[in-house]
């Protein structure tokens, strides 16, 4: 694979992380869909990394470990 290939693929994951998370945090419809993060996301920080990209791993890192940022800032806005 090319390398434009493999951002558009990591770009994707991104973004299906990022859905992944709306029914959660925009409808607060409890959705074990979360957990795919855990597995879509280091899939994006490979081919973003094998794209031979720079911020694409860095965001599907933030969205593998988006649980615990999301668990922080719910702490912190609770208190």
């Amino acid at each position: 694979m090319d390398a434009a290939r493999l951002k558009k693929w990591s770009l994707l994951c991104f973004v299906l992380c990022i859905l992944i998370w709306i029914p959660n945090i925009v409808f607060s419809v409890s959705s074990p869909l979360w957990l795919l993060v855990y597995i879509v996301g280091p899939i994006g920080i490979a081919f973003g990394a094998l794209g031979k990209s720079i911020i694409l791993p860095v965001l599907n890192v933030i969205m593998t470990f988006s649980f615990y940022i999301v668990m922080f800032l719910g702490y912190l806005f609770e208190s």
